[in-house]
């Protein structure tokens, strides 16, 4: 899957799939886009196209068309792009800190969730 960012479109259509829970064509995505901007077929098609070849969206065809479903969830996505954010720092510790340092109270609250779920390893 590509480590990258997603663009606007890229992420509106993502936000799209992942709200469905189940797969959807160009048409569907489409018609639910132009509830909220005029977009042209070719470009939700285009969009959608360009997020299977990068690996963010899996399909099958159905007839003469595609159903397309997300290949991972919005979670695993985000959590993807904070474990590249911190690959990037020189040290580790101190981006977790500063990280650390500005989680809000419901913020720190879901890490004390998570952390119950799936407690910190070993350092072995």
């Amino acid at each position: 899957m590509a480590g990258q960012r997603f663009g606007e479109l890229e992420a509106v259509v993502m936000d799209r799939m992942w709200s469905y829970g189940h797969p959807a064509n160009v048409r569907q995505v489409l018609e639910d886009l132009q509830q909220t901007r005029s977009i042209a077929y070719t470009t939700v098609m285009t969009v959608m196209d360009n997020l299977h070849t990068k690996g963010w969206l899996r399909r099958k065809r159905q007839g003469r068309a595609y159903l397309y479903e997300p290949v991972s969830s919005r979670e695993g996505y985000t959590a993807k792009l904070m474990r590249e954010a911190l690959a990037t720092s020189d040290n580790q510790a101190a981006a977790l800190v500063h990280f650390l340092s500005d989680l809000s109270a419901e913020e720190s609250e879901a890490l004390h969730t998570a952390l119950k779920v799936v407690p910190p390893r070993d350092p072995a």
